[in-house]
């Protein structure tokens, strides 16, 4: 399975690039916009030099013909950009514009199977399902991914099921034991995933040893 981090904070990247696990970025207008910097195309560009993998760049149109438009121009800042576009009749029309000219589109805000399910018929690359939102409604979001998964198998669908809206490490588990291709993490979790109190208990105990064997 691969991990994707989801974040525009340039440091965050970078800091993630050099634990040499890192397969990709996801962001959107709102990561963005976090980061203080309005100058969208050189946050973006600044990423792919810091991963080399997938990096989903999202439009803001909300009509097909802008979405196109917005994603053949993305698609020209760099050959790792994926387009994202929402899980609308108006992005999956989007979606099958841009995949029939070879531009890989990440079709987000995927809340049930059937909108999955869609998105593999338009040639979608990435679909991504939000877990944790739909946690939060009271549903369970691993479910979806499993049910996306099986729906996949079913059918031989190319498209990749990129676990998205990731809350912490159970999740990130839960996604690997679905079978999904993908989960994108915030920096937080990412950074969990390093922790055990054991192997912080243990790292302690070996250095404490050192330093008797060194004083004695």
């Amino acid at each position: 399975m691969k991990l994707f981090i989801d974040t525009a904070d340039l440091k965050e990247i970078q800091e993630a690039a050099q634990w040499g696990v890192i397969d990709g970025v996801t962001t959107n207008p709102s990561l963005v916009a976090k980061t203080g910097n309005k100058d969208f195309k050189q946050v973006v560009q600044e990423i792919t030099k810091l991963i080399d993998g997938p990096i989903s760049a999202e439009t803001i149109s909300s009509d097909a013909k802008g979405m196109v438009e917005e994603g053949q121009k993305y698609a020209k800042w760099h050959k790792n950009i994926v387009i994202k576009v929402p899980m609308t009749e108006d992005g999956i029309q989007a979606c099958k514009k841009l995949a029939d000219e070879g531009i890989r589109v990440n079709v987000t805000l995927v809340f049930s199977a059937n909108q999955a399910l869609l998105a593999a018929k338009a040639g979608a690359y990435f679909v991504s399902p939000f877990v944790g939102r739909i946690d939060d409604a009271g549903a369970d979001g691993m479910q979806l991914v499993r049910d996306i998964v099986q729906i996949y198998k079913n059918y031989g669908f190319k498209t990749q099921v990129l676990a998205a809206s990731i809350r912490h490490p159970v999740h990130v588990l839960d996604t690997a034991k679905a079978g999904a291709d993908v989960a994108t993490c915030p920096y937080k979790v990412l950074k969990q995933l390093f922790r055990h109190p054991l192997t912080d208990k243990g790292v302690r105990q070996f250095l404490d040893d050192w330093k008797k064997l060194q004083s004695g």
